[in-house]
């Protein structure tokens, strides 16, 4: 305590300017927390180092979360390629990948509030597009919510069942999990 009074009495101004930067950092980082400010989004490089937690992936656009998504799957070294293919009429295809074994994948991205569930009709969309109109090996739905139980039971019984990463898959594989095809 007697350190921080020798240095507010030695420097005054200095102190002062920073105990004002300190205040406005603390006063922007709570009302991004709380959702009453957001920031612009950062470049695609800085983007991949802070999307570390599923709330990060939810307060993101639904293009922002494709584009994340792709960034994710490019950290594997299996992919070779990553395309961002999603909007408007994309036939349940947001993400496709090429491995470098030759393999695509359709990924299909839905960016939900955890109390908005992907339900059974994201199934059977995904599964009637991703064989025969992308021409893919295989397909995962990413979310940042859950399936409903009706999804569940709908791809349990697919012939070839879709991989389903919900939020908590996806933040074990931000957190440097296997990515879904690798399992």
């Amino acid at each position: 305590m007697a350190i921080a009074v020798a240095v507010l009495r030695a420097h005054p101004v200095t102190t002062g300017v920073l105990a004002v930067v300190a205040l406005a950092a603390t006063v922007v980082h709570l009302l991004v927390r709380t959702g009453r400010l957001r920031l612009p989004a950062l470049p695609t490089a800085v983007r991949a180092d802070v999307t570390h937690s599923i709330a990060a992936y939810q307060h993101m656009t639904g293009t922002q979360f494709e584009h994340a998504v792709a960034d994710l799957a490019r950290r594997d070294p299996a992919v070779r390629a990553a395309t961002v293919s999603g909007g408007a009429n994309d036939r349940a295809l947001d993400v496709l990948l090429q491995l470098t074994d030759g393999r695509r994948i359709a990924i299909q991205c839905k960016r939900h509030a955890p109390s908005n569930r992907v339900g059974a009709p994201v199934i059977y969309a995904v599964n009637g597009t991703y064989r025969a109109y992308h021409r893919c090996d295989q397909a995962v739905i990413v979310t940042t919510s859950t399936f409903t139980l009706a999804a569940q039971r709908a791809n349990a019984e697919l012939d070839h069942p879709l991989r389903l990463v919900d939020g908590r898959a996806l933040s074990r594989w931000v957190s440097g999990g296997r990515p879904p095809w690798g399992v």
